[in-house]
């Protein structure tokens, strides 16, 4: 492979992809410079505060984007089914870390949640790291669905229901809901029979129920999201500053860098609040803006999606659209109030090296999808066909 190919504003490859591609390309760029610029002024006052370094989590964050861009860069690059050969090893060994982390002295315990493994400094979130490689095997195997056996099939649902029970024993319920919804509605698209999807979302529902049932801190998160102004400085505490800060932004914003609510105020506001932060100074219009930002990057997965030849890129692309912005409104929902409080960052926006290399990796095999289908439309013609054309024509 080009070196130069590692550095994306150095591939001089983008100007032949399709204009899908292209778009993605550039839209994922803007989306992680605008995430970049928010997270400066979202975790500067926390930072100067723990770290006595305003600069400190951004700084970090910068670090991860790098590592982030050499991967979009070789995912974009290398053809989609060696990707497809290889996704199930990685779903292997993340799902073998994930439930690492509940091994008391090797995972890392943080707000009642084991959901890290301390490599050093650097903490790894497997739950965060598996969502695109769920995604590919996920659509490898449901656009073969009836291609395969029903022994392969059994045992690949089994290890997507380990992947599930996994995420939500650390907890993470937020996560579960998400690779859950992303597996079903690929599940959808290739066409399986609603006899098996209806089974499935009821099974989905009754597990989350189960999981609520059990865990008493879930069920308050629950009663504080129906009205977190009767406990606004206990369980309601996240929720009430959230919408403070999105109700100070006004219909302009207080301008950037100028959020009150960020000054410790507001809890986590550069990872699970970051969108609270970018509402406050932004305001109305500029969160109108973001969203249709979100709408055309759906529009233009969903078109890559269409334009798809094969089965399994066609459901790759539904997936990964699914997972990033079908996140992004989920996180956006839950600061603005509609969705009980959970942790879910903002795909590039939020702080954090395992959030932001999945959302590289998730953007660039969507690029990857859009690449191989235009590429798809250009049929070669061998030289015996065009000797039968001559020949004819004679």
């Amino acid at each position: 492979m080009n070196l130069r190919r590692l550095i994306p504003f150095f591939d001089d490859s983008v100007s032949s992809w399709s204009a899908e591609a292209r778009l993605l390309h550039w839209l994922t760029f803007v989306w992680l410079c605008i995430g970049l610029i928010v997270l400066f002024s979202a975790s500067y006052a926390v930072a100067d505060g723990r770290q006595y370094d305003g600069l400190y989590y951004f700084k970090r964050q910068l670090l991860w984007v790098a590592v982030g861009l050499i991967f979009f860069q070789i995912i974009v690059n290398l053809p989609l089914h060696k990707i497809l050969r290889l996704s199930h090893w990685f779903l292997f060994i993340l799902l073998g870390l994930i439930f690492a982390t509940l091994i008391p002295g090797l995972g890392k315990r943080t707000l009642g949640a084991s959901r890290w493994i301390p490599l050093g400094p650097v903490p790894l979130q497997p739950s965060e790291l598996i969502k695109p490689f769920l995604v590919l095997q996920s659509a490898r195997l449901f656009s073969r669905w009836d291609k395969l056996n029903w022994r392969l099939i059994f045992a690949w649902l089994a290890i997507f229901c380990l992947v599930i029970l996994g995420i939500l024993a650390q907890p993470n319920l937020s996560t579960t809901a998400l690779c859950g919804m992303t597996i079903w509605l690929i599940a959808l698209a290739g066409g399986l029979p609603y006899k098996y999807l209806g089974g499935t979302a009821f099974g989905g529902v009754l597990l989350a129920l189960l999981s609520v049932s059990v865990k008493e801190y879930q069920r308050r998160r629950i009663m504080s999201f129906l009205n977190p102004w009767a406990d606004a400085t206990g369980d309601g505490y996240q929720l009430v500053q959230s919408l403070l800060a999105i109700g100070s932004g006004g219909s302009s914003g207080a301008g950037f860098g100028l959020s009150q609510q960020k000054l410790l105020y507001l809890p986590i506001q550069d990872t699970d609040f970051i969108f609270s932060v970018f509402a406050e100074e932004f305001g109305f219009f500029g969160s109108v803006v973001l969203l249709l930002m979100f709408a055309f990057y759906a529009t233009l997965g969903l078109r890559v999606a269409l334009k798809a030849t094969k089965p399994a890129h066609r459901l790759v692309a539904i997936g990964i659209t699914t997972l990033m912005v079908g996140q992004s409104l989920i996180h956006i929902a839950v600061a603005t109030g509609a969705l009980p409080t959970t942790g879910l960052p903002l795909p590039l926006f939020s702080y954090g090296g395992n959030s932001m290399i999945s959302s590289l990796v998730s953007a660039a095999l969507l690029i990857r999808v859009a690449r191989e289908s235009s590429e798809a439309e250009v049929v070669p013609i061998h030289r015996e066909q065009v000797e039968k054309v001559n020949l004819k024509s004679k």
